[in-house]
Parts: C-alpha cells; structure tokens; sequence
C-alpha cells in the first residue's frame, strides 16, 4: 500500500493557470485485484465453509474482529503474495483489503483489521481434526460445483516445494529443490483443487498419497458411486501399494517410472528407431510401444508404455506404468493378485506376448 506525501510540487505555470503535484490524493491501494477474489469467494463460499470447520472459542460479546472476516484478511492476503503475517501490520490498514472483508474503509484509525498478533492465534488454534474439517471443504465445493454426475474424474497428484526463509518447525533442506522447505502434496482435477497437504521435505514425496487417494475416492463415490477415476503422477508416486490398491479398488493409473539399466535396455531398439528417424528427416521423433514389466519389489508385471523420443538436443526416452488398457478415462480391468507375481520371470521387450503397439 502507498503511503501519502504530504508534500507538493510546484512547476512554471502556464499562462494563467498553476501546475501544482499534489500527493494528498486520500488512501491509495496497489491490490485492488483482490476485489475479484471477493467475487469468486462469492460464488464459492469457500470461506464460508472454512469457516464453519474451524471452532472459535472466543466469547462473542468481547471480540472485535469475527473469524470469518479474520479468514478472509489471511487468505486474500496469501492470494495477493503477502505470505508472512508481519505484512498485516501494514497490510490492515489497505482499503481493498478491508472493503474485500466486508469492514469498508474508515478514517477513524482504530478502525483496521486483524492485527498480526490476532491472526497468530487464529491459525495456531486449528487443530488436527479442524484442519480436517477443512480439507472436507474443498472436495464438497468441487461436488457442488457439477450440476451432473460425471462419468469419469482424472485426479493429479503431485508433490512440489513450498521454499522456508526463516526456521519454522519442519524445516529440512532439500538436495533436489537445493533450498529449505515444506514438500506439500496436492491434488487437483483439471483446474479444481482437492487436497493440499503440508509436510517436511525430508520424507518420500509419495508420503500419505495413499491414506489421501483413499479419503477422496471414499467421497467421490459416496455422491458419484459409478463414477471412473484415475490418478496421473510422475514417477514420484510410482510405489508398488499404490498400484495394489488401485487394482483392487478399481481405480486407473497413469504413473510415470524413472529410468533404469533394465528399461533403458528394453527400450533400446525403439530408441534406435527413433534415432535414424531423425537422422533421416531432422524432424523430432516420437514413438510408442507397451511392454510388461516387474521391478523386484513389485508384487507382480504391469504394463508399461515406452515413449522413444528423439529430439535436436537429445534422446529422451520416458516409462509410464498404467493399468488403463485403452487410453483415458476408461474403467481400468481389475486383475487377479495371483495372476502374475514378483516371482514370474520379466517378460522381454522381444518376446511377442510382453509386446505390443501402443496406439
């Protein structure tokens, strides 16, 4: 927010007439965008329903700033890019700020939002079974948003870095992101938010996935009961109980594999395809090809799609464990446990039967 210069400028006048710089031009905002954040939550109601999952035990008759209103300062300004709460000792004063809370701008200075203080005690008061309330909310604000039950849903999961500039508890460092910070885990179907889950950076990134695919496919189905799901992730996610259970539970999995001596192996004489393809017409190069594949700790083979990449800069050669036989979405075949287990032998990349054209 801009702060007012009581001072003018004076410049050579024009015939008659004064060229003056005034800076008492009254309370100025640099965040007025957050007025269309005020319009979404309108819609939505989201606050609203964060609001009713987390308890206030404040005596109502001694309070000056309600919880929701509180919410709505806090979340509008992590929004805006004001992710620390010491931004609040400016940041309460900010008219947008205070129209988009529904506390109109006032002249009167004892008439401003939450302090930082104030908003400290909000956020330390949520506990585990709140902030579990709260989740419940984003996935009932994605079910309310469909008029029609969808025939299929395509959730991606995907683990990220949250960067720490002070020494918040959880803090690690992280050799990939080479920084400190939080890996949260989020989920999302198309642009829609389902879950998003602080942790430390110093676990697996498929940490929990597993206990969260459970809840969210438990609600989906509990309103949608025929509804198709499958997840997508990179390879991250690529853990052996995780496709276990989507198997068992009917679920399609699109899950990236990282590359090892084995697949890179399997993959070569498509790579070498792909390579004089591009030799011959300069021109980049994809191609595609299943084959069944078992690592040592998989309880059994699954198919596996291989992109044969060629491009001017590179080979690229990528793996993609699925279980969805015919593109997406589709109703993934439920196969038997004990139709093939970790003790079959891998099937080749050139036996007939492990092969076959991915179309």
């Amino acid at each position: 927010m801009a702060h007012r210069n009581p001072d003018s400028l004076r410049f050579a006048s024009h015939g008659s007439r004064k060229i003056e710089a005034d800076f008492a031009g009254g309370r100025i905002t640099s965040d007025s965008s957050v007025l269309l954040l005020r319009e979404i939550e309108r819609r939505t109601g989201l606050i609203d329903a964060l609001d009713k999952a987390l308890p206030d035990p404040r005596d109502p008759t001694r309070i000056e700033h309600d919880q929701k209103t509180m919410l709505a300062q806090r979340i509008y300004a992590i929004a805006l890019g004001y992710e620390e709460l010491n931004d609040h000792k400016t940041l309460r004063t900010d008219p947008a700020l205070r129209v988009a809370v529904d506390q109109p701008p006032d002249d009167d200075p004892d008439a401003v939002g939450a302090s930082t203080s104030t908003l400290h005690r909000l956020e330390n008061r949520a506990d585990r079974k709140s902030l579990a309330r709260m989740a419940e909310a984003f996935g009932d604000d994605f079910i309310a948003s469909h008029d029609e039950p969808p025939e299929s849903l395509i959730l991606d999961f995907d683990a990220t870095d949250s960067e720490i500039h002070g020494h918040q508890k959880g803090r690690f460092f992280h050799g990939y992101y080479d920084c400190y910070c939080y890996l949260p885990l989020y989920v999302f179907c198309g642009d829609a938010l389902l879950a998003a889950y602080l942790r430390p950076s110093k676990i697996d990134a498929a940490r929990h996935s597993r206990a969260v695919l459970k809840l969210l496919v438990r609600k989906l189905r509990a309103r949608w009961p025929e509804v198709h799901i499958t997840i997508r992730a990179d390879s991250g996610f690529c853990r052996w109980r995780m496709l276990r259970w989507c198997d068992s539970n009917g679920i399609g999995c699109v899950i990236g594999l990282a590359r090892n001596s084995k697949l890179e192996a399997m993959a070569a004489e498509l790579m070498d395809k792909a390579r004089r393809a591009f030799e011959m017409t300069g021109e980049k190069q994809r191609h595609f090809e299943t084959v069944h594949y078992v690592a040592a700790t998989w309880d059994r083979a699954r198919r596996l799609i291989v992109k044969a990449e060629h491009t001017d800069k590179r080979p690229n050669p990528r793996f993609v464990v699925t279980n969805v036989p015919d593109g997406l979405p589709s109703e993934p075949r439920r196969q038997p446990a004990d139709s093939l287990s970790a003790n079959d032998s891998k099937f080749s990349a050139d036996s007939p039967t492990g092969r076959d054209t991915c179309v």
